[in-house]
């Protein structure tokens, strides 16, 4: 998946925004101030990390060379994905969505509700 297209998808999450906080070389994805995916868009080829099941997140890297243990993150539940063409754009697709839900469930009540709105 090229970068734009990347970015575009993640924007588009309800709620979602992108912000630069680690500085200029990651762009981090929030969603009511809790991240769910962070791109380093200047890495050849690009890489994302995402939030995941830890036990889905062994399978996952067992499965797929190109997803390792999240880079400066929790090991147990972040994954690293080098987007090298070797995961197809619908499976990157659910791993970004999976994240996105995971961070939703995790909010306060409060703060669930007022997303919903």
């Amino acid at each position: 998946m090229e970068l734009e297209r990347l970015r575009k998808t993640l924007r588009n999450k309800k709620g979602a925004s992108e912000e630069t906080p680690f500085g200029p070389d990651a762009l981090v994805y929030k969603v009511m101030n809790k991240m769910f995916a962070l791109v380093a868009w200047q890495a050849e080829p690009l890489r994302i990390t995402l939030k995941c099941n830890p036990d889905f997140a062994l399978v996952l890297r067992d499965q797929y060379p190109a997803i390792t243990a999240g880079y400066h993150m929790n090991k147990k539940h972040w994954n690293s994905i080098i987007l090298d063409g070797s995961l197809s754009e619908k499976e990157l697709i659910e791993m970004i969505d999976d994240s996105y839900e995971l961070v939703i469930k995790g909010l306060k009540k409060a703060d669930r509700e007022k997303l919903a709105q």
